[in-house]
C-alpha cells in the first residue's frame, strides 16, 4: 500500500494574474500544490506558512523585484535553501542573468517559457522534494523503532533483573527449606542408629526401626531431589570429579541398597563385569545416579519381583554402562519420552506406597549428562518391566582408588575427645548419645560463644558445629576462631548444615572446615569423617 505523503508546495511569483493561472494550469499534477503570489510581501507571507519545494519568481515586479525577494529568501533560514526559478519577459541579458545566480536562483528561463522544459525542470523538484520526505519518515520510523528497541531492552533488563531475584528469593527459599526440613530428621536418623546398637534381638523393634529409617531416607531424598532439578536447570551444580571404578560405585550402591530391597521382599541380584570401568566423574553424584534408578524400580517392583543391576564396557563407544532393570509396572511406548522430565511419572505414580515427586529420574538425568554421559529407558510393556542404562565416557587414566568409599573398618581406632555445638537440643541430646555409644567423650554448646569457651577449656580433639546457630557467631565464625588460636589450630573440624549447596561447603571450607556433613547425617559418614582422628597414634 503506497503511503498518502502530505502535499508538495510550489511558488508561483507574479504580477500578471493570468502568468500565475497558467502556471498553475501548466505545472498541475497529483500531490502538487500551486501557491500564488501577487507581490514579494504576498510571497514573504506564504513562504512563512509553507514548506516549498520551488519557487516561479518573476523578475520584473513593483514595489519588490524578483532579484530582491531571491536576496531576503537567501537571508532567512527557514527558506534560504528553497531553489528559485526565475521568470522574465525582458531581452536576454547576461548581466542580469550573473545577477539571478547571484541572488540564488538555480536557473533563468525567458518568457515566452516552453512548456515541456519548465514542466520537465519542475518535475525534478517535485521528485526531489518527495524523496526528501520519503528519507525524513524513514529517519523518524527508524528514531521511533530505535525508541521502542531503547524502551523493549529497558523492559527487557527490568523483567531480566526482576526474574534474577526471583530466582534468587527462590533459590533462598529452597535452600531454607531445606535446611528447616533436614533439622527435624537429624534426631530421628541418630534416633534410629542409637535404636540399631541398642535393639538386641527384638524384631518386631528392629522392624518398627528399619521402617523409621526407609521413611527418613525418602524424605531425604525428596528434599535432595527437588534441590537438585532446580540446581541442574539453572547450571548451579559444580561436579568434583576424580578417577574411579563405576564397577566400584555400582557394588557399593547395590549394597547400600540391598536392606530397602530385601525388606520390600523383591530380589535384587548385581551383575558386574570382572574388568575395571574407569571414569572421570563425581563419586558422590554417579552413587546418587546409581541410587535414583535402583529406587525408583524399587517403587514400581512388587513384592516377589527382581531388580537387576549390570555393569559392562561398551568398546565401539568408548563408555562405561551400568544398567538397572525390573521385573515391576513397566510403561507404554510414548511414556518413554517423557519418563525424565520433572514431575513426570507413569504406570502406577502416585499409587505407590513409596509415593514421590517423580524427580528422581529427572535429577539422574541432568546429572548424567554433566558427566558428558547419555541414559535410555526401554519398556517392552505395561506390566513388563523396565530397564535404564547409563553410559559415562571411559576415562583414559584407569582408577586412582578416590571413586568410590570401601566399608569401613573400626579395627585399630580410638575414642576422641569430641565437643558438639548444635542449638538443637534433641538433636544434641541424641547426637551426643550415639557418640558416646561408639566410645567418644563428648561435651556439649548450644550456641557459639559457649562452644569457643568450651573449646578452650576442654582442649577436644574434635568439634562438630552446626552451622546456624543463635547468637553473634555462626558455624563459620566458631570455625575461624578456633583456627586463630595456637591451641585450637589443629583440631579437626566437622560442619553439619542443612544447606547441602556447593556455595555453603565452599564457605565452610574456606572458614577452616575440614568436613562437610549434611543433615540427617548416617552414622557411617559421622564415623568416616572422624576417621581421621580415630587412627591410633
Amino acid at each position: 500500500m503506497t503511503p498518502k505523503w502530505p502535499p508538495v508546495y510550489f511558488l508561483a511569483v507574479d504580477d500578471v494574474e493570468e502568468n500565475l493561472i497558467a502556471l498553475d494550469a501548466l505545472l498541475k499534477r497529483d500531490g502538487l500544490v500551486i501557491l500564488r503570489a501577487r507581490s514579494g510581501r504576498e510571497a514573504l507571507e506564504l513562504l512563512l506558512k509553507y514548506d516549498v519545494a520551488l519557487a516561479l519568481v518573476d523578475v520584473q515586479m513593483p514595489e519588490m523585484d524578483g532579484f530582491e525577494l531571491a536576496e531576503l529568501m537567501r537571508g532567512a533560514g527557514r527558506t534560504q535553501r528553497v531553489p528559485i526559478i526565475f521568470l522574465t519577459a525582458g531581452a536576454a541579458d547576461t548581466q542580469r542573468r550573473f545577477r539571478g545566480y547571484e541572488a540564488g536562483a538555480v536557473d533563468f528561463l525567458y518568457k515566452p517559457i516552453e512548456p515541456h522544459i519548465l514542466r520537465g525542470k519542475a518535475n525534478v523538484f517535485f521528485d526531489l522534494y518527495r524523496q526528501r520526505q520519503e528519507v525524513a519518515a524513514q529517519r523518524d520510523e527508524l528514531k521511533t523503532a530505535t525508541e521502542e528497541i531503547a524502551r523493549l531492552l529497558d523492559e527487557s533488563r527490568r523483567y531480566a533483573s526482576a526474574l534474577q531475584k526471583a530466582d534468587q528469593r527462590k533459590d533462598e527459599f529452597l535452600a531454607m527449606l531445606a535446611h528447616e526440613l533436614r533439622n527435624p530428621l537429624a534426631p530421628i536418623r541418630s534416633a534410629v542408629e542409637l535404636l540399631r546398637m541398642t535393639g538386641g534381638n527384638n524384631g518386631v523393634e528392629n522392624e518398627i526401626t528399619d521402617i523409621i529409617a526407609r521413611q527418613v531416607g525418602h524424605m531425604s531424598r525428596l528434599i535432595d531431589g527437588l534441590l537438585d532439578v532446580a540446581r541442574i536447570a539453572r547450571g548451579h551444580i559444580e561436579l568434583r570429579k576424580t578417577h574411579g571404578d563405576l564397577n566400584r560405585i555400582a557394588r557399593q550402591t547395590a549394597e547400600d541398597y540391598s536392606r530397602t530391597f530385601a525388606a520390600a521382599g523383591i530380589t535384587l541380584d548385581v551383575n558386574l563385569t570382572d574388568d575395571p570401568l574407569p571414569v572421570y566423574g563425581d563419586a558422590t553424584r554417579l552413587t546418587q545416579i546409581i541410587g535414583n534408578l535402583l529406587h525408583n524400580a524399587s517403587k514400581f517392583t512388587e513384592k516377589g519381583g527382581r531388580v537387576t543391576v549390570a555393569t559392562k564396557r561398551n568398546e565401539s563407544q568408548q563408555t562405561a554402562q551400568v544398567s538397572v532393570a525390573d521385573t515391576g509396572a513397566g510403561m507404554e511406548a510414548e511414556s518413554l519420552t517423557r519418563i525424565f522430565e520433572p514431575f513426570e511419572q507413569v504406570g502406577k505414580s502416585f499409587d505407590s506406597s513409596q509415593g514421590g515427586l517423580g524427580l528422581g529420574l529427572a535429577v539422574a538425568k541432568g546429572l548424567i549428562e554433566l558427566h558428558g554421559g547419555s541414559i535410555a529407558a526401554e519398556s517392552a510393556g505395561l506390566g513388563k518391566g523396565a530397564r535404564f542404562t547409563v553410559a559415562i565416557p571411559l576415562a583414559e587414566v584407569e582408577d586412582d582408588g578416590e571413586g568410590s568409599e570401601e566399608p569401613f573398618d573400626f579395627a585399630g581406632q580410638r575414642p576422641l575427645k569430641i565437643l558438639l555445638i548444635e542449638d538443637n537440643q534433641d538433636a544434641a541430646s541424641l547426637m551426643r548419645r550415639l557418640l558416646t555409644d561408639l566410645g567418644h567423650q563428648v561435651e556439649v554448646a548450644f550456641e557459639g560463644q559457649a562452644g569457643l569457651n568450651l573449646a578452650a577449656d576442654f582442649l577436644p580433639e574434635v568439634v562438630v558445629s552446626d552451622l546456624k546457630l543463635p547468637g553473634e557467631l555462626t558455624g563459620y565464625e566458631i570455625a575461624r576462631g578456633l583456627r586463630r588460636a595456637p591451641q585450637t589450630s589443629k583440631i579437626r573440624l566437622i560442619a553439619l548444615s542443612g544447606f547441602g549447596d556447593d556455595q555453603s561447603r565452599q564457605l565452610a571450607k574456606s572458614a577452616g572446615f575440614d568436613e562437610y556433613l549434611v543433615k540427617p547425617v548416617e552414622v557411617s559418614a559421622l564415623t568416616r569423617a572422624l576417621a581421621p582422628s580415630m587412627a591410633e597414634k
